[in-house]
């Protein structure tokens, strides 16, 4: 059985890292040294915020297999067998598009105009020190180049009988429902007062 390939957003992994980080350090000294009110706060804010750093940081991923397109949003998986999709296509965002003419987003593939800026000035732009320019720069923007390859595993396999089938989206509950829970707690603690 093939694995599928995974595409992320390695920024977005480390901004995500670092903001957990962040979160749990002054989360913690919040409810280890806050007085009154300030620790039940402090953790009904870290719940309603975690699960948010997770969904648009951690969470965002593309798995192309052999047989469908499995795109997990910030609040959505949306599983897209390949005899499903229309076409990929990548402008000021990245989205497959359903026979169905709807749209997904696929939030962890970037889009930087500034790099597809830089491609198309060929060779990866400005001249270095030495006057020439970057060799190992390439002529796409990495996001372009990896729409390219779900693009080709699309037209390879969407005929195949094992690509076929419905799409599927489901929520994210488990990103959904403790942020829910922590809004109600904070609104709570926020009333009584």
């Amino acid at each position: 059985m093939t694995k599928d390939r995974v595409y992320r957003s390695s920024a977005g992994v480390a901004t995500g890292a670092a903001l957990l980080g962040l979160a749990a350090w002054l989360g913690v000294d919040a409810i280890v040294a806050g007085e009154g009110r300030t620790p039940w706060l402090a953790l009904a804010t870290l719940i309603i915020v975690v699960p948010l750093i997770i969904a648009f940081t951690l969470r965002p991923a593309v798995y192309a297999g052999p047989d469908r397109l499995r795109v997990r949003n910030p609040f959505r998986l949306i599983v897209l067998p390949w005899g499903q999709v229309a076409t990929l296509r990548s402008g000021y965002s990245n989205e497959a598009i359903a026979v169905s003419g709807k749209k997904f987003q696929l939030w962890s593939i970037p889009v930087s105009l500034r790099e597809r800026k830089r491609a198309a000035r060929g060779k990866g732009g400005r001249p270095g020190r030495t006057g020439t320019a970057a060799a190992d720069v390439p002529l796409r923007a990495r996001g372009d180049r990896d729409v390219d390859e779900l693009r080709e595993v699309w037209e390879a396999r969407q005929q195949e009988e094992s690509a076929q089938g419905e799409v599927s989206v489901r929520w994210a509950w488990e990103i959904l429902g403790p942020v829910a829970a922590g809004a109600v707690v904070l609104g709570i603690l926020l009333a009584v007062g």
